[in-house]
């Protein structure tokens, strides 16, 4: 039977502890509890690592987090030879808040690419240093310094990001809200989760589950690395920190 964990990161992104019960350990070792501040691998975002503090101050180290059964259990999974708690224990959650950090940026980083380059999404990956969006697009003479400054001019500009809820039904009346050529939310939940840029969601607005910075600003400096052709219409834009390297 899965097991529903309340996932505290779709509120507040920014939480870094927490206290929560276990609820159960599964028959790998992987950790369940009743509420959690660690995302869980899912929509191109990996899952949060840090640890669980016990009440006699020992730690345990966590090196992943995955979903189970459903998107509502969440799975903590521990580095090797790490102690094992009891189900009913209260321990004290810890994420790595630096690397999460880096994600969250990159996260907010992909949605503005999606922005500058108004394609169909085929595929995402985040990372802490180099991200990449994959676009079913023309080659239509995009070079990295214009999506670049486009990329900046967004980030410059600091405009908010936030989170709003809409119905299923609004949903299917702006199917245009859905970038993802081959991906679609999950429906039937009642609530879909849109993350929105710009005042009244005046630059972006799509589904996304994962965990993004408070302001466009927030993200910093970012830059193209490279554009590569995936085959005859998707390019692959690849996202990386800082200012574009001199030639």
């Amino acid at each position: 039977m899965a097991h529903k964990t309340e996932a505290l990161f779709r509120d507040d992104a920014y939480l870094k502890t927490a206290e929560a019960t276990v609820a159960a350990i599964n028959d790998r070792g992987g950790i369940i509890l009743d509420r959690t501040i660690f995302y869980a691998t899912s929509g191109g975002q990996p899952g949060d690592t840090g640890y669980f503090e016990r009440g006699d101050g020992s730690r345990i180290a966590i090196a992943a987090t995955i979903t189970g059964e459903t998107k509502d259990e969440i799975i903590h999974v521990p580095a090797p030879e790490q102690a094992v708690p009891q189900v009913g224990e209260k321990v004290r959650l810890a994420i790595d808040w630096e690397r999460r950090h880096l994600l969250m940026r990159m996260h907010a980083a992909c949605h503005l690419l999606t922005v500058v380059c108004p394609f169909p999404i085929t595929g995402a990956s985040v990372s802490e240093d180099d991200s990449r969006v994959d676009f079913d697009a023309p080659d239509a003479g995009f070079t990295k310094e214009d999506v670049t400054a486009g990329l900046m001019e967004l980030v410059r500009a600091d405009h908010p990001i936030f989170v709003r809820l809409i119905s299923d039904e609004e949903l299917a009346a702006n199917p245009g809200l859905v970038k993802s050529k081959n991906v679609r939310p999950p429906v039937s939940t009642g609530k879909i989760r849109l993350v929105c840029i710009g005042d009244n969601a005046s630059v972006d607005s799509q589904p996304c589950g994962g965990t993004h910075v408070k302001s466009t600003g927030e993200v910093g400096e970012i830059h193209i690395g490279k554009i590569e052709k995936k085959g005859r219409e998707n390019r692959r834009f690849r996202i990386r920190f800082g200012p574009m390297p001199a030639v």
